[in-house]
């Protein structure tokens, strides 16, 4: 019983020293964003060091947001075995590596899972030169695949249900993963398409590749927080709402002054001209002004970093605005 109440006071001590995110990043000065270190269009540092992408955009965004300076990130790249980890102990305020949402996730590893940002689903990459068209033809195929991911797993899954043969090449390290692939180790890869789009464009010849069409899973990817910091999770999951009722009002990065000086009663309150929502959750009431200004609205993110500004070229699909016949939703701000 001694032990029991002594586990239990040390659980409670622990989820109290991660009660207050919020606190500790002002203290600190700095975001600690756990970002990937090998997705093009997700989170890759450029020529210089910098981060580029979807998921590095949303950790300069909680920055501006919070610190009311988008360059006050520290960019912690991580694989997809120690990123849960690094969250739950505290080494990042803020999980953004790709990484899909389920019901494991959410309920079992004291982590919260945030909105969804970008819906996925898990594909595969082939040689040009193969002839392959369809998942089912690489019946027998030897498939790379990274270790600790859900991919691992639905390959699997795949397999059984549709009674074809896979010979799994697992892989601890993504960027590893994609070497053996190019130099011809495996038939195929899989991974969220978004990824296998972005592991394309920078091949060595990139021409030689296709990515199939057909994705067999639903891959929603989107930011991890701890559990019991309710007031942090909050503010994550409302940039992103803000980043999406940005484009649904015309917010962008270039007139959202101009914007926040207008008419229109959603833009006012979105950034801050009216009502008082940043002192809601502790921030100043700039909060999304300052968020949008950084790195734009959400289809200016989407648009520059996977979309046509990007070399990945990806559709919107999924990831358009509702009334625009995707799936994203913001919660009203209201």
């Amino acid at each position: 019983m001694k032990a029991l109440m002594l586990a239990g006071g040390l659980l409670l001590a622990a989820a109290g020293a991660h009660a207050a995110t919020l606190d500790t990043v002002k203290q600190r000065g700095t975001l600690a964003c756990g970002v990937s270190t090998g997705f093009a269009g997700f989170s890759t540092p450029d020529s210089q060091g910098n981060y580029r992408g979807i998921d590095a955009d949303y950790c300069r965004a909680i920055a501006a947001a919070v610190l009311g300076d988008a360059a006050k990130v520290r960019f912690v790249g991580l694989t997809a075995q120690n990123r849960f980890t690094a969250l739950q102990s505290g080494e990042v305020d803020v999980l953004l590596r790709n990484s899909t949402q389920t019901f494991l996730r959410d309920a079992s590893i004291g982590l919260h899972a945030g909105p969804v940002n970008f819906y996925d689903g898990q594909g595969f990459a082939v040689k040009r030169d193969a002839g392959v068209t369809k998942v089912a033809e690489l019946n027998g195929a030897s498939v790379c695949v990274a270790q600790g991911t859900t991919h691992e797993s639905t390959l699997g899954d795949y397999a059984r249900a549709n009674k074809v043969t896979f010979q799994p090449v697992v892989f601890e390290r993504v960027d590893t993963m994609y070497q053996a692939f190019f130099a011809g180790r495996c038939d195929a890869m899989t991974q969220d398409a978004s990824a296998l789009a972005g592991a394309v464009s920078v091949a060595p010849n990139p021409a030689d590749y296709v990515v199939l069409p057909e994705t067999i899973s639903k891959e929603p990817l989107g930011p991890f927080t701890r559990n019991g910091d309710d007031q942090w999770s909050t503010i994550v999951a409302w940039v992103h709402y803000g980043l999406v009722e940005a484009e649904e009002a015309g917010v962008t990065q270039a007139n959202a002054e101009e914007q926040a000086q207008g008419g229109n009663p959603v833009a006012q309150r979105l950034l801050g001209t009216s009502g008082e929502f940043g002192s809601r959750i502790s921030l100043d009431n700039r909060w999304m002004l300052n968020a949008i200004k950084a790195v734009g609205n959400y289809g200016e993110v989407f648009e520059r970093n996977v979309g046509g500004g990007s070399a990945l070229k990806l559709p919107r699909g999924r990831n358009a605005l509702w009334a625009q016949g995707g799936m994203m939703y913001a919660i009203p701000f209201r």
